[in-house]
């Protein structure tokens, strides 16, 4: 059997907060769901800062807390600490879009943040915030590398995608 190799992933609070337990019946309960426990089963990781922590303590639902719970004692967290880059939110931020708009990707960029310094995947339901980052990513280069998915989107097949290894794909990346 072929070994996969191991992806560090940045997951948003916005699937934590939507993975549903066995009992779900909402599409988006259950794609987050089903999304979260192949994560866990393919031997995938999640990366973890302590705003990314902040967020999920905050909003996670009570399947994502148990399977937090898990994914510790299975010692599948990249514990990062001082990924905030000053520099990139400036940058964000002098794009030249409205106000809103970078108040949106300011609002996400501690995914992006998380992201740049290990193996460059977010996944998150937002694909307004998404789009305003591949956008800009003219502008801000290092967005290019950024792979972005949503476990909610059937036609991103995100299960098969991690199946896969969790490549990063020019259609996928922003």
């Amino acid at each position: 059997m072929l070994k996969r190799k191991s992806k560090n992933i940045v997951i948003d609070t916005s699937i934590a907060s939507s993975a549903g337990g066995p009992d779900a019946k909402k599409p988006q309960s259950t794609s987050c769901r089903d999304f979260l426990i192949a994560v866990k089963d393919i031997c995938h990781k999640i990366v973890w800062t302590p705003e990314i922590s902040s967020e999920w303590k905050k909003h996670r639902s009570n399947f994502a807390q148990t399977w937090l719970t898990q994914m510790a004692g299975k010692k599948k967290i990249i514990y990062c600490n001082n990924v905030e880059n000053e520099e990139l939110r400036n940058r964000v931020a002098e794009t030249g879009l409205s106000e809103k708009k970078i108040e949106a990707m300011l609002k996400d960029i501690l995914l992006i943040e998380a992201a740049l310094v290990t193996d460059k995947i977010v996944t998150a339901r937002d694909d307004t915030v998404r789009e305003l980052f591949r956008g800009i990513s003219n502008k801000v280069g290092e967005l290019k590398d950024i792979v972005w998915v949503n476990p909610c989107n059937e036609d991103e097949q995100v299960i098969e995608w991690l199946e896969a290894g969790a490549r990063s794909d020019k259609q996928i990346t922003l």
